[in-house]
């Protein structure tokens, strides 16, 4: 619940810092004093949005803090989003928001800084507002659904009955451009297709133009490399001046030098050495004179083979040696036509999409059926104190076509008295009985809702008398369980508070207004009520009748 609320330079509060309590609270006050700037502090502090002007002029900012015993579920949130966890249970939160002239605000959770999405999550865990035109809202039927699925709780079935809804949506699309493309997917297929049958025939490898330029370069310089090599087997083998031969003489000096130096010995082993190297390349080059020879007709090959690769690479304008990777891309390219192309698939994806959709609207029309019933009933029962005796309020849930919040078409419908047939309530209510139906409405959906924190902005605006009485009660009954606030011009509500504050507002010199507010107790409070009954004339009568009404609740 709100433990404390602390209010700088808001609007016309220059500085205010109230305590509060458990209970039923009634703010009360001239029209204008300000009783709903405290509202909209509230709110502004939980992340709705203030106009740069809701600083109080000659300020430079606007400062608005709360404090908020937090449950469980509040506890968890905090962990959840980052933000410090009281160490005790019962340990409040604090939520701390500023606004400057220029209209930049930050807010903080904790201590720590916090977002405008963020302080609205908390803020829905924390209060529930209902304003004084809400009732107006009965007429639409947006609203209508809306009330019934927040008194139901159906909220998380209507989220995911969206996210069904657009599942299917999705699925339905992707058959439906699948079926519309079939025709261009079906001409790019068959023209790559061709393509994939002359990479076929031509059967590109990978590393294969690589080979080729090698083996081209050779053959075609075969009778160089014969020529050559036979060369250089001569200058090494062949002849008494071959090269071996020569190291065969410098070898043999060389070791009958070393016997005078041993100096020489490393340079002896070094010749040693070159002559087996000598040795060796003869070899090799004997062998390979031995193997070689001009191959006319493999030379006509490779050519014929490079030829039409360098075609192909033409024909589909990249280099030969990245045909491999083309045959492969067309390859994949076609199978994912392939597999776009299935639109029995897809048809029956979406089918199976939509399967699920209605059978998650099907369970949800039940489940509002049943909430329809039951909140019909509780709004018919406070109909009957709020002086519509024989009134009867129903919900009708009939079928409409699919959408994201299930296939429900939901009307309120309302009848005056007992034997009357119950019809929409846009056409049936008058402004006073659609108030006063909005005003049962609101305190049967507070009752439903969770959240320890309620307050009504006037809700009983348009009604008097006896019926006010039953609004105060009701609300006084609402607040045995729950921390209820109310903003009202009615003496009837006000004085079943357990607590009240008095707002007011007067003028600093130079003529700025500034607002005030302070917790009414014993013959202060009865002056209030004695105001709110006669007006600026208190009397003696309007005085006892004052302490009459305090008296009976």
């Amino acid at each position: 619940m709100l433990l404390a609320l602390s209010i700088a330079d808001f609007v016309i509060v220059e500085r205010l810092d109230l305590d509060f309590s458990s209970g039923f609270t009634v703010l009360t006050g001239e029209t204008g004093a300000g009783k709903s700037i405290l509202i909209d502090a509230l709110q502004f502090v939980l992340g709705e949005r203030a106009p740069a002007d809701s600083v109080r002029d000659g300020a430079e900012r606007a400062e608005v803090a709360a404090e908020f015993q937090c449950g469980a579920a509040v506890r968890d949130w905090l962990a959840q989003a980052g933000f410090a966890v009281p160490p005790e249970a019962v340990a409040p939160v604090l939520v701390r928001r500023t606004l400057d002239a220029s209209g930049r605000s930050r807010g903080f959770i904790n201590g720590s800084a916090a977002t405008l999405a963020q302080l609205r999550e908390l803020g829905e865990q924390l209060l529930d507002v209902h304003g004084q035109h809400e009732h107006q809202l009965l007429l639409r039927p947006a609203a209508q659904q809306q009330l019934l699925d927040a008194h139901g709780r159906l909220q998380e079935r209507v989220h995911a009955v969206g996210a069904a809804y657009a599942a299917w949506r999705a699925a339905g699309r992707a058959a439906a451009e699948a079926e519309a493309a079939h025709t261009q997917t079906a001409a790019e297929a068959a023209q790559l297709r061709a393509q994939l049958e002359d990479l076929d025939a031509l059967a590109p490898l990978a590393g294969e133009w690589e080979r080729l330029e090698a083996e081209q370069r050779r053959l075609a310089n075969a009778a160089d490399l014969l020529e050559g090599s036979r060369w250089a087997l001569e200058a090494l083998d062949e002849g008494e001046d071959g090269l071996q031969r020569r190291l065969v003489r410098v070898q043999a000096r060389l070791a009958g030098l070393r016997r005078f130096d041993p100096a020489l010995g490393p340079i002896a082993e070094a010749v040693a050495s070159a002559q087996i190297q000598l040795d060796e390349a003869a070899r090799e080059l004997g062998h390979y004179v031995g193997r070689s020879d001009i191959d006319d007709s493999r030379l006509a090959q490779v050519d014929e083979r490079v030829g039409a690769l360098h075609a192909a690479g033409r024909k589909w304008r990249c280099a030969p040696a990245d045909l491999t990777a083309l045959h492969e891309q067309i390859r994949s390219r076609l199978a994912h036509l392939a597999d776009g192309q299935d639109s029995a698939a897809l048809q029956a994806a979406a089918q199976r999409a939509g399967a699920a959709y209605r059978g998650q609207a099907e369970a949800l029309a039940a489940a509002r059926r049943a909430a329809a019933r039951a909140m019909g009933q509780q709004v018919t029962r406070a109909m009957q104190d709020l002086a519509m005796e024989g009134g009867r309020f129903e919900i009708q849930v009939d079928a409409a076509e699919p959408a994201a919040t299930g296939t429900d078409r939901i009307e309120f419908l309302v009848s005056g008295h007992a034997a009357g047939t119950a019809r929409p309530l846009a056409r049936v209510a008058s402004g006073g009985e659609l108030s006063r139906i909005g005003l049962a409405i609101a305190v049967i959906a507070a009752a439903a809702n969770p959240v320890p924190t309620l307050i009504f902005d006037e809700v009983d605006a348009g009604i008097g008398g006896q019926v006010a009485a039953t609004v105060g009660r009701l609300l006084r009954q609402l607040g045995t369980s729950r921390q209820v606030f109310c903003v009202t011009h009615l003496p009837q509500v006000a004085s079943c508070g357990d607590h009240h504050l008095s707002v007011r507002k007067s003028s600093l010199p130079g003529g700025r207004p500034v607002s005030h507010t302070e917790a009414l107790r014993g013959d202060a409070r009865v002056q209030e009520i004695a105001r709110m009954l006669g007006g600026a004339q208190i009397t003696a009568l309007t005085q006892k009748h004052a302490q009459e009404m305090l008296a009976q609740t």
